[in-house]
C-alpha cells in the first residue's frame, strides 16, 4: 500500500476512534485532525504508529501529546475563525498547524530554540493557516501582540497563569493543565474584570519550562 493512503487511513481511523467516539463533536476540529499529517511530526521511525492513541518523545524531554488530549482541550477552548489564539509550547508545532485550520492567527512561543526551528520546518511544508512564532519564556506570553481570544498552554503551569491573564481579551477563554495542587485541566474565562474558572479533567503534562523571557 502507498504510504500517503497507508497515513491517510490510520488519520481517518485516529479520528473515528480516538476522537468522535470518545465524545469529540466539533466537527471543525475533527476536520483539522483530518488534515493534518501527525507523522511529519514525530521522528520517521515511528511511522503509523504516530496515529497510535499515546504521545511520543520530540527530543529535549518533551513531548507531543496523545491526540485525545490535543483535542480535548482544542474543542474545550471553542476557537472560531475570527480569534487570535496564544499558543505556549509549541513543541513539535502538531498543535500549532491544528489550531491554525480554525482560528485567523496563531501565536506560538517556544522556550526551546532547535525544537521550534524544527517545528517551523515541518511547518512550512504544509498546510496551515496564519502562524507566528517565537523563543522565549511562555509564561510571559507575547504582550506586544495581546490581547487574545484565545490562549491554550501545553505544559503543567505550577500556578494560576497570572500573566496570561492578563493577555486575555473580554469573552477570552484561557486553557492550561495546573499542578498547584491535583494537576488538572483548567478552562479560565474571562468576562469583563471578572475571570471564572473550571476543572475539566486530571491529566499528566511535562512541566512548562522558564527562563529566557
Amino acid at each position: 500500500m502507498e504510504s500517503g493512503n497507508h497515513y491517510a487511513i490510520a488519520r481517518r481511523r485516529m479520528v473515528t476512534e480516538q476522537l468522535r467516539a470518545r465524545g469529540i463533536s466539533d466537527e471543525r476540529v475533527l476536520k483539522a485532525f483530518l488534515a493534518v499529517p501527525r507523522h511529519r511530526f514525530v521522528d520517521a521511525a515511528v511511522g503509523g504508529r504516530a496515529y497510535d492513541d499515546c504521545s511520543f518523545p520530540i527530543g529535549y524531554d518533551q513531548t507531543i501529546s496523545q491526540p485525545y488530549t490535543i483535542a480535548f482541550m482544542v474543542a474545550s477552548l471553542d476557537v472560531n475563525p475570527l480569534n487570535r489564539v496564544l499558543e505556549i509550547g509549541t513543541g513539535s508545532g502538531y498543535q500549532t498547524a491544528i489550531l491554525s485550520l480554525l482560528a485567523r492567527d496563531v501565536f506560538s512561543i517556544e522556550r526551546l530554540a532547535p525544537l521550534l526551528k524544527k517545528a517551523e520546518g515541518v511547518l512550512g511544508g504544509i498546510r496551515t493557516g496564519s502562524i507566528r512564532v517565537k523563543v522565549a519564556d511562555g509564561a510571559l506570553g507575547w504582550a506586544s501582540y495581546a490581547p487574545f481570544d484565545r490562549i491554550i498552554v501545553s505544559a503543567a503551569m505550577p500556578e494560576r497563569p497570572l500573566k496570561l491573564l492578563e493577555q486575555l481579551a473580554d469573552g477570552g477563554r484561557l486553557i492550561a493543565p495546573i499542578s498547584e495542587s491535583a494537576e488538572c485541566i483548567i478552562l479560565f474565562a474571562r468576562q469583563g474584570e471578572i475571570v471564572t474558572e473550571r476543572r475539566l479533567a486530571r491529566c499528566s503534562f511535562v512541566p512548562l519550562l522558564k527562563g529566557e523571557g
